[in-house]
């Protein structure tokens, strides 16, 4: 480890030019030229203190959002503070806060071993806490704003820690107001969420893939645990472990459409399946419009789409950041030709696609 000339005595450890290919989930290989783990709070008024961060950073939690397209030139902060805590229970909910660097899974399997129930159907997605309110996380029929109380973070450039509650974060669909350029300044240090009770649990499984999965099994009135164990099953059957092939899970939001548009994808394709979002508009899977497009099972060299899931770029190994953009592009390219509808990416992408 090669210290920078001042941190023997402030006992601030840093690297350089890390390999951040055991940091993101897509198995991309890129160097980051500064590279500071942060494993507890404290480090952070110090690294501001020390002007670190005055050239900015990047914060990276399991990496499992984000694409590398190139080196990355500014300082990384791994966060890896870790703790739990029950801050608040009654005889109806518990409020449970989570050190940002906790993996989000484990977190939903201590809920859910302690009778806690609400975040269920959000199991093994990947990541970390401190990322679940950037990206407000959100799967079979439930989303992260559903749970969420509030979260504490740690402002980079003032160098003072922030509490914000649900109403500041501006959660929309895999989105919040940390993504802007502007709010990108804050390192997530804790959440909190609002969790149920035994007896005062409100179980969502309508989601019609979770719902068919539980009649299969017969369960009628599925407990928060049963409901866990569903997706998790769900997930495993349709989405390939980052362990072993490279991904970023859903490579693209699901695109929102009005009324209108959804009768003219109707008239052509008759079997469109559709999400109410509101009375004007709806939801279509975004993996339906690139298999329809044909692109499932798609493989050139080291990159490729997914055979059981449309909606999942792979790196089969040794694929560049680019090499998987490119792809990306492609497939955008053909669905906006085919069907109208220009699909927004969800992963991050990070570093020059012009160097």
């Amino acid at each position: 480890m090669n210290k920078w000339p001042d941190e023997q005595k402030n006992q601030l450890s840093s690297e350089r030019d890390v390999d951040l290919l055991p940091f993101n989930t897509m198995g991309i290989s890129v160097p980051a030229r500064r590279f500071v783990a942060v494993d507890h709070v404290g480090l952070l008024p110090r690294l501001h203190q020390k002007g670190f961060l005055d050239s900015g950073c990047l914060v990276l939690g399991e990496g499992s959002n984000i694409l590398f397209v190139g080196p990355v030139q500014q300082l990384v902060l791994h966060n890896q503070i870790r703790f739990l805590q029950v801050v608040e229970q009654n005889e109806k909910q518990v409020l449970v806060r989570a050190g940002a660097g906790n993996r989000w899974h484990e977190l939903v399997q201590h809920a859910v071993s302690n009778g806690w129930g609400g975040i269920e159907n959000l199991a093994l997605i990947p990541g970390t806490v401190g990322a679940a309110p950037i990206q407000n996380i959100g799967a079979y029929g439930v989303e992260l704003k559903d749970r969420f109380h509030s979260l504490e973070a740690f402002d980079l450039e003032e160098g003072v820690f922030r509490t914000f509650l649900a109403e500041e974060c501006g959660f929309s669909y895999r989105d919040s107001v940390f993504k802007q350029l502007e709010m990108r300044r804050y390192l997530v240090v804790s959440v909190v969420l609002r969790l149920t009770l035994p007896g005062h649990h409100r179980v969502e499984y309508s989601y019609r893939v979770l719902s068919d999965w539980l009649e299969e099994q017969r369960i009628e009135n599925p407990t928060p645990e049963q409901v866990c164990r569903a997706v998790v099953e769900i997930r495993r059957s349709k989405l390939p472990d980052p362990a072993s092939v490279g991904n970023a899970g859903s490579f693209f939001k699901n695109p929102v459409i009005d009324q209108a548009r959804l009768k003219q994808l109707k008239t052509e394709f008759g079997d469109v399946p559709f999400y109410p979002v509101d009375e004007e508009r709806v939801k279509v899977p975004a993996g339906w419009l690139i298999e329809k497009a044909g692109w499932k099972g798609y493989r050139k060299g080291a990159v490729g789409i997914y055979p059981k899931q449309a909606l999942v770029i792979v790196n089969y190994g040794g694929a560049t950041g680019r090499q998987v953009y490119q792809l990306s592009e492609e497939v955008r390219e053909k669905v906006l030709s085919m069907f109208g509808i220009d699909l927004d990416r969800e992963v991050t992408i990070v570093g020059s696609l012009h160097d």
